[in-house]
């Protein structure tokens, strides 16, 4: 007797690359798993050396702390506009500039954008390093997350302001005030508060002991976010522009 033929098994295409998909799938939520264990015991550690109390007290204790109330209003929204338009809205973490942020580094083939809130801007700027990676990234999210949780808006962006570096070894809006224009920051006008705004997102570019032109640019980008999140009409704006020199 003839034996039978041995069937031969064919692989399904589309199955093998679902399987495929799938343990791709699989091994990206272990590494990202792994990255958040990672970013959140170094959270924890942060936040056992340091504790929000504490951080804030040390930033209200410096010499030229300028509570929030008497900041004029327009260096407030100046701040908001083009640091975080999303400010008041957000928990903390703002997903749709993370996922711009995201599309930009891929584009450009690395970090060049991070989507910071002003409140991770703060968690960074206190308690990690500016080291770009995935496990200090993961680290401010969680921290931005419990100063959310533990301070009021107001009281985030009175710390953020009060903190950030200005350039020429300002650290604060009270000594960047005091050092550019030689007066308290309650008493900006609206050139000096919109000049101020422009600052943190690069000092040693913008700061006006640095680039005159520059430090004008970037006020005008200043003043064309104040319109665009409504803070300024056109008018008002040009008209601050038009009066404001370094």
């Amino acid at each position: 007797m003839r034996a039978a033929p041995v069937r031969q098994r064919h692989l399904d295409p589309a199955r093998a690359l679902k399987r495929l998909l799938a343990f791709v799938l699989v091994g990206l939520l272990l590494v990202l798993l792994v990255f958040v264990a990672r970013g959140f015991l170094l959270y924890h550690d942060a936040l056992a050396e340091t504790s929000l109390e504490d951080m804030a007290a040390a930033i209200e204790g410096s010499e030229l702390f300028t509570p929030i109330g008497e900041l004029p209003d327009l260096y407030v929204q100046a701040v908001v506009s083009v640091e975080d338009h999303r400010f008041y809205a957000h928990p903390g973490i703002d997903p749709i500039a993370c996922l711009r942020a995201l599309v930009h580094d891929i584009q450009a083939g690395s970090i060049v954008e991070g989507g910071s809130t002003i409140t991770q801007q703060l968690a960074k700027n206190q308690y990690f390093t500016q080291e770009q990676t995935v496990d200090r990234k993961i680290a401010e999210m969680f921290m931005a997350l419990s100063i959310e949780q533990h301070f009021s808006k107001r009281e985030i962006l009175e710390l953020y302001v009060n903190s950030i570096y200005f350039g020429d070894g300002l650290y604060g809006v009270g000594a960047a005030s005091v050092g550019y224009f030689g007066e308290d920051a309650a008493a900006l006008d609206a050139c000096e508060s919109t000049m101020l705004a422009g600052i943190p997102n690069a000092p040693s570019a913008y700061a006006p002991t640095a680039d005159a032109d520059l430090a004008r640019e970037r006020q005008q980008q200043v003043l064309d976010r104040l319109v665009a999140c409504d803070y300024l009409d056109v008018a008002e704006a040009r008209r601050i522009g038009g009066t404001c020199s370094v």
